[in-house]
């Protein structure tokens, strides 16, 4: 096989894009049953993704005559 002439390369979002969708199909490998996964590695998982994804649960918009508000609730868990 004949290497590539252009190399790609891969800004940081899309690495950690690359990386985020493989710690996702490691879950929901693990939910439906096709892989077996130790409670450190579930939560180490959880942990990579909360850092590499944003959480929009907490995320709430107002708008009114004043303008459009944003409130983000930061309490992160320990």
């Amino acid at each position: 096989m004949a290497a590539r002439i252009r190399k790609i390369r891969h800004d940081d979002d899309t690495r950690a894009k690359i990386q985020a969708a493989y710690y996702i199909n490691r879950l929901h490998d693990h939910i439906t049953g096709k892989t077996a996964m130790s409670d450190s590695q579930i939560k180490a998982a959880k942990i990579l993704l909360d850092k590499s994804l944003p959480n929009l649960s907490d995320v709430k918009l107002d708008t009114g005559a004043q303008g459009i508000t944003f409130n983000l609730n930061a309490n992160l868990p320990k």
